[in-house]
């Protein structure tokens, strides 16, 4: 045209800037530009002004926005120049500016259109929810003012309630208007599955099928995550075959995207590997939906190579997402061996502050043990949610720290309070009340630590906060009651929850079993294989029961019978169980046969294990050097093989053999794990160690067990020296005996808490003879009820019993 010597006028430019502002060609809108004003169309003509707003909104930046904005007189901006300005604004995300502009056009007397309601009820539902609602339903009630009922003016009103948190008033903006359209629909499917309220969204997209709606590929995405959340896998196939029917999938990467995350979400990887291999278009979305899909089912070598594929052959930078995903990955992954190169990889690809990626971190680092690097990555996070507190807390779990993850609850629990007492400052933190994830990751901290009140006070939050229903919740909370020796709790925690499942019924079988309660363990079972279907951990729990409780006969019937009748192969580790029934009870030399005649392919570390402990029981000293021996060969660090058959050297009275083996685990670095007792006073922790004296009352603690010894000694109490495994005369034996652990606690336990209060102690080891044998006299002396969990078992000491009736 301009070759020919034709001018343009202020038809022709309008119309040549929308072609570059499809293109988002910046040059060429500068050029044109040019002409504009060479030509004097730049600010007499507002069409032409109106479309250079709208060209730099889409390629320029927000500076060129101004610059064309202001040069346009004001009693020239129409609503199209203020339109094309808000909206670039809002492009820009500059949302406050857009709205002081929304409220300058208002005072130029420029009438809106559904164009500008349209982009202002989007800059709302970016504000801070609180404010952002506020100026919401302002701008909702100046259109029912104006009477904007148009369709797309409420589709953006249902996205502005929905993001703003306030589903139901979309749900009565949607249902208020009958001009419904698809956006209409998929605005609403949309929010409902963001919403978590999968269930919903499912009944929704039926209505919209019965009134004639044909879904296209954005309902299909939205949809695709309540079967994904939901595992309804058969409805997943069913709108799979409707994307594959109507051609949705090519070149629908979203689609194919939430297809994978569908079928792997329910546990059908390969199928998500096909959509995801005849996807033609693969955009970043998709490859991480692959690569997560593969991460969360523990694929991990697949997860690595089809990330290495992602970068190397597709040429794809990853990005947090990835990250996050990958992450773990690597820290489970044998094949991996460079486990922190991933973190400089993160740091290299700048996404080292990425919260999500943040997460992932802290989570390799507490799997690794380097606890303090994982603490160290959460002090310097400028955004913590949930899962970063739930990460957190976990590595302390995993690092065997349960004291710190307590503390970190309640510090969750202050910085949550701090940010409701000024709702408005903080109101873009994320929420950080705890959930059901995080009281599943702590209350095995107060089970380890026998913190009952602690985790009485956990219940009750649940309780206020109605997670007490949910199944994980409930299952943590049935152990922690037992671990805590509340049997009876635990019992009706069991019987309170709606829903149970395998893992409920095998944490409450392993609680009777713990307590030496076999034939109730055993009658739980029989109630249980009528809901559920057992599986290997039930049967490790039941055998544990009847080994605790000497039902020789019943635990070896069900080992017999666990394939042929439940489906489950027997493993190394119910060996192991039934090595450990049988040796308990005296049969020995049964148990050595047991474990000659396990199949070759099964590991028998944990057999031999169990054989060693009984040889320590009942003194074969034998069958124990065979068992070590062959110990020694699998597990040559292991320190507890050393000390048993050191204490089978002992209490033979073989001391040289006995110095031989001590003198061996120093020559090869072996340490044995110190005895350890915790007992909970005053929302605290107190730990003591064998022999410890750096408690601020040992002095008063030593002094109360030898008052306590003169008394034992007049009911009859003889010191079993037997437990001491060292050479020396007995008047220092007896004297070691004082300083065992739980002991310790007991006695402080005694002293600080009111006469008849129940004394609860848990220690890391098997308690030894002594103690149990003076622990039964401190329970008659002292009028108390002591409850003792070792490394093996509960014991409920009172009037000088014990629960567990000498078999142990």
């Amino acid at each position: 045209m301009t070759s020919s010597g034709i001018l343009p006028d202020h038809f022709a430019f309008p119309a040549i800037l929308k072609a570059i502002a499809a293109l988002q060609h910046l040059p060429l809108a500068n050029q044109i530009h040019a002409h504009v004003l060479k030509y004097g169309y730049g600010t007499s003509f507002v069409p032409v002004a109106n479309s250079l707003l709208n060209v730099y909104g889409k390629c320029g930046d927000i500076s060129d926005v101004y610059k064309v904005f202001e040069r346009i007189p004001q009693s020239h901006r129409d609503t199209v120049s203020w339109n094309s300005f808000i909206s670039a604004l809002c492009r820009f995300e500059d949302w406050e500016t857009a709205l002081e502009a929304f409220r300058l056009m208002l005072l130029d007397d420029v009438e809106p259109s559904s164009f500008t309601l349209v982009s202002v009820a989007h800059a709302c539902s970016n504000l801070p929810r609180h404010h952002g609602l506020r100026l919401g339903k302002q701008l909702h009630g100046y259109s029912l003012r104006m009477g904007d009922i148009k369709t797309f003016t409420n589709n953006a009103l249902m996205a502005m309630y929905s993001k703003l948190g306030h589903l139901n008033d979309a749900k009565v903006v949607f249902e208020l208007f009958e001009e419904r359209d698809l956006v209409s629909w998929n605005t609403m499917l949309s929010s409902l599955s963001q919403n978590d309220m999968f269930l919903e969204a499912l009944l929704l997209l039926h209505r919209m099928v019965l009134q004639g709606l044909k879904p296209d590929g954005v309902t299909i995405a939205s949809v695709l995550p309540a079967c994904s959340h939901l595992e309804l896998l058969e409805t997943g196939k069913q709108l799979h075959a409707y994307a594959l029917r109507h051609d949705i999938l090519i070149d629908n990467s979203f689609v194919a995207s939430a297809l994978v995350d569908m079928y792997c979400n329910c546990r059908k990887v390969h199928s998500g590997r096909r959509v995801f291999d005849y996807a033609t278009e693969k955009k970043t979305a998709l490859w991480n939906a692959m690569i997560t899909g593969y991460a969360q089912n523990e694929f991990d070598e697949e997860a690595l190579m089809l990330f290495i594929e992602m970068e190397a052959a597709a040429g794809l930078c990853p990005n947090a997402t990835t990250m996050a995903s990958i992450v773990p990955a690597c820290v489970r992954s044998e094949a991996f061996i460079h486990k922190l190169g991933i973190h400089g990889y993160v740091l290299k690809r700048g996404l080292g502050t990425d919260h999500y990626v943040q997460n992932a971190l802290m989570d390799l680092y507490s799997r690794m043990g380097n606890i303090q690097i994982a603490k160290t990555i959460f002090d310097n996070m400028d955004v913590r949610d949930i899962v970063s507190w739930n990460t957190m807390i976990t590595g302390y779990v995993i690092c065997g720290q349960h004291n710190n993850a307590l503390l970190l609850l309640h510090e969750m629990q202050r910085v949550d309070q701090e940010k409701n007492e000024s709702s408005y400052e903080h109101e873009k933190r994320i929420p950080l009340k705890p959930n059901s994830i995080t009281l599943m990751t702590v209350l095995p901290g107060c089970a380890t630590l026998a913190a009952l009140a602690k985790g009485k006070e956990i219940h009750a939050y649940a309780i206020r906060n109605m997670l007490a229903s949910d199944v994980g919740v409930g299952s943590a909370l049935v152990d922690m009651y037992a671990k805590c020796g509340c049997l009876n709790t635990s019992r009706k925690v069991f019987d309170t929850i709606p829903c149970r499942n395998l893992i409920t019924w095998n944490v409450i079988i392993m609680a009777y079993g713990m307590h030496g309660k076999g034939a109730e363990a055993l009658e739980l079972f029989n109630c249980m294989v009528k809901e559920v279907k057992p599986n290997k951990v039930t049967f490790i729990a039941i055998f544990a029961a009847c080994s605790h409780s000497g039902m020789v006969r019943e635990g070896q019937n069900l080992f017999y019978r666990m394939k042929d009748e439940y489906g489950v192969e027997p493993t190394a580790d119910h060996y192991a169980c039934i090595v450990d029934l049988l040796g308990r009870a005296g049969q020995v030399e049964e148990a050595y046969q047991l474990i000659n005649d396990m199949p070759l392919e099964l590991d028998k570390t944990g057999a031999w294990s169990s054989l060693l402990g009984s040889c320590r029981i009942h003194q074969k000293v034998e069958i124990g050097e065979i068992a070590a021996r062959n110990l020694f060969h699998l597990e040559p660090d292991v320190a507890s093989h050393y000390v048993l058959l050191s204490n089978i050297y002992s209490s033979a009275q073989l001391w040289d053999k006995a110095t031989d083996i001590r003198k061996r685990m120093k020559e090869m670095g072996v340490k044995k794990e110190p005895g350890c007792s915790w007992i909970e006073f005053d929302d605290e922790v107190h730990k003591f160690i064998a022999g410890d004296a750096s408690h601020p009352q040992s002095g008063q603690l030593y002094g109360f067990l030898e008052i306590l010894s003169e008394k034992m000694r007049k009911e009859g109490y003889v010191p079993d020296t037997s437990c001491v495994l060292h050479n020396v005369d007995e008047d220092e034996k007896e004297t070691l005996l004082c300083g065992h652990s739980e002991k310790l606690a007991i006695v402080f336990g005694i002293l600080n808490s009111p006469p008849g209060t129940t004394i609860r102690v848990a220690k890391n080891l098997r308690v030894c003879n002594d103690c149990h044998e003076a622990t039964k006299y401190i329970s008659r002396i002292t009028d108390r009820e002591i409850i003792l969990r070792d490394v093996r078992r509960f014991h409920q000491f009172r009037d000088g019993r014990c629960s567990c009736g000498d078999y142990w």
